[in-house]
């Protein structure tokens, strides 16, 4: 693979096994899915690399196949504001798609990622003739709503324990990103690039989360034990 190239040239059809990773094509038609599935198309981007820009014309609704992104936005003093990570099955984006807006995040790889891309049109098609298509996006706006009051709060809170546990319970959300299940695949430093922690610090609450019960550290990620424990932390 060619690093100089953009995630957009990289772009390619998708494996039946990558389709199979989306959620939402299973509550369409046989002919809304045999209308939709050839325009989707996925692409390989790399660490650093960015699939949206602030202040880039929206033309893509993107979903993670595989891998793990974060969304920030930059302030005007400088400084990166991290909203949330962005996990396998996490489709994300449908607000700035629907107004066919320029995008006011930037989405980056945290990790070697497969992210697929449905063309803005066709996003708009399913808008207008899928009663399923519709219910996953009503649900997708509601759940990301509560996501950033949460995110907030999170925000406001100065326990690191608490900021970890809570931005994990974010991760974990089963209607935002099904394909994440019991095991989240992220690394401590990864994590610590989400929260805004050193990876110490991070290290530190982890292993307190875990001698609580309510996660356990494995190779290569964590496994949730009490979900509902880490959404109430700090509360």
């Amino acid at each position: 693979m060619n690093a100089a190239t953009t995630v957009y040239q990289r772009r390619r059809q998708p494996s039946a096994a990558e389709m199979a990773q989306i959620p939402w094509l299973a509550l369409l038609t046989d002919g809304e899915r045999l209308r939709v599935a050839p325009q989707i198309v996925v692409s390989d981007p790399m660490p650093g690399d960015y699939v949206c820009r602030m202040g880039r014309q929206a033309t893509y609704w993107f979903g993670v196949i595989e891998g793990l992104l974060k969304m920030s936005t930059d302030s005007a003093s400088g400084r990166s504001i991290t909203f949330t990570g962005v996990p396998p099955g996490g489709w994300f984006g449908e607000g700035t798609a629907l107004k066919r807006e320029s995008y006011r995040y930037n989405i980056m790889a945290l990790r070697r990622s497969v992210v697929a891309g449905v063309p803005i049109d066709t996003f708009h098609w399913l808008l207008d003739n899928s009663i399923g298509f519709n219910r996953f996006v009503m649900n997708q706006l509601n759940e990301r709503l509560a996501q950033f009051i949460e995110a907030r709060e999170i925000d406001r809170s100065t326990d690191p324990d608490v900021r970890v546990a809570r931005n994990l319970a974010t991760l974990f959300n089963p209607t935002l990103y099904p394909g994440v299940g019991e095991i989240l695949r992220i690394t401590q430093q990864e994590l610590a690039y989400l929260v805004g922690l050193s990876r110490q610090r991070v290290n530190v609450a982890l292993n307190t989360l875990e001698k609580q019960g309510a996660i356990r550290i494995e190779y290569g990620g964590m496994r949730v034990l009490d979900l509902a424990a880490l959404r109430s932390s700090g509360t």
